[in-house]
């Protein structure tokens, strides 16, 4: 309850800190863009008296202000606007990493402002360093190109993480004690993808991965297994896509297949592991302000994969409410719904539920080892269409709280 209680005051001193410093940019009533190229940059209160002055108006009262911006400041310039970014940092805590200091910034862009039908571009900055010696930089996000024809997606993710640790597959999470281990990653995923015709993508991928295990409290967790795996893997997709916005869609379907090979002469591994991924998600409005989302997703290397290929269920994407890491296995399969439901302007929440597992191979699949997840989370559009999520969850004898940008799914 005391970190429940810890993780909640935290997400509240991060959203009301983002909404003070957008409002000294916006305290003269015009928009952001009157006064400056960018927004959500703090300037101090006599260089926002220099701009209103500058710009002919009076300056509001800062109370008005902050509450324009909390609940109104949402507003799409991405056709005014070359790049609209905005940025946040506050304290932060969660259960992998304890205390520390976290810090986000999201940009929307179009590369072709004269094109209202092309969804915007995006982008968000990620970090994170914790008292536990955690640190996380990541960037993410899409790239469409003029005719609207053509998609770049990228997810660049460098961390250092001391994590507890069960083991490497299912049987061995179940039954062994957790011990402490320091793992590091560099992850770089990059894809483009063409639309053939409407809806339908073909897709290339490059992966590049190195992970390595700094410490270990027991080595046999690992199953004799090295500690260091370093993998380029090149990869093929079909995908059919509907969705209106890709962080937040809030109509339309998404069914995707990718197949990656990863070389054994792109890699320090004896052979050449395959994975399989599959993703089926769905997206309706159902009333003013409701979506109901849903998501089938699996994915499915080879048996004795290393374990730097693995997957982990949990985290804050599938299977909120597990500890990322608290069951790992060769293959995934999840499913999840969840209702979201826009409040009042700016603020909205969700509620969900769902299951999921992880296994070495398909004929060793079993039913019973099926997990639940389910949680409710607040959201409040940090940009527009932009959401940052407080999320938490449950699952089987635990639960987790999740502090992320964008919808999980």
């Amino acid at each position: 309850m005391k970190s429940i209680v810890v993780s909640i005051l935290f997400s509240i001193i991060s959203v009301l800190s983002l909404s003070a410093a957008q409002v000294r940019v916006d305290a003269c009533g015009t928009t952001p863009a009157t006064v400056a190229d960018t927004v959500a940059v703090d300037r101090g209160a006599a260089e926002v008296d220099a701009a209103c002055a500058e710009a002919g108006e009076e300056p509001k009262k800062k109370h008005r202000g902050f509450w324009r911006q909390l609940f109104h400041g949402n507003e799409d310039h991405t056709f005014d606007k070359k790049f609209d970014v905005s940025f946040i940092a506050s304290p932060s805590y969660t259960r992998e990493a304890s205390f520390g200091i976290g810090g986000l910034a999201s940009g929307l862009y179009r590369l072709d402002r004269a094109d209202s039908l092309m969804q915007p571009s995006d982008v968000s900055i990620v970090g994170n360093v914790a008292l536990s010696g955690l640190y996380v930089v990541g960037v993410n996000g899409n790239n469409y190109f003029k005719g609207n024809r053509s998609r770049l997606a990228y997810d660049i993710t460098f961390a250092n993480k001391p994590l507890d640790f069960w083991g490497i597959d299912y049987d061995a999470c179940v039954d062994n004690p957790a011990i402490d281990y320091t793992r590091s990653r560099i992850s770089i995923d990059v894809q483009y993808f063409y639309t053939v015709f409407d809806g339908f993508k073909v897709g290339a991928r490059a992966d590049f991965s190195h992970a390595k295990i700094s410490s270990i409290e027991d080595e046999s967790y690992l199953q004799g297994q090295k500690r260091s795996y370093t993998f380029t893997g090149l990869g093929v997709s079909l995908q059919y896509d509907t969705r209106d916005f890709i962080p937040n869609p809030q109509r339309g379907v998404y069914v995707m297949a990718d197949v990656t090979v990863y070389p054994e002469f792109m890699s320090n591994y004896d052979k050449t592991p395959i994975r399989t991924t599959f993703v089926f998600d769905f997206y309706q409005k159902l009333w003013s302000g409701g979506v109901i989302a849903t998501d089938i997703y699996g994915r499915f290397n080879g048996k004795d994969s290393p374990w730097a290929l693995r997957e982990e269920l949990g985290g804050g994407y599938r299977m909120r409410g597990y500890y990322a890491g608290r069951y790992i296995d060769n293959s995934i399969v999840s499913c999840q719904a969840e209702l979201r439901q826009r409040i009042y302007k700016r603020i909205g929440c969700t509620v969900w539920g769902g299951c999921g597992t992880v296994f070495p191979r398909f004929k060793e699949f079993e039913w019973k080892n099926m997990l639940p997840s389910y949680g409710l989370g607040l959201r409040w559009e940090f940009k527009h269409r932009v959401n940052i999520r407080v999320d938490y969850g449950f699952g089987k004898h635990t639960s987790g709280f999740i502090f992320n940008i964008n919808e999980a799914f």
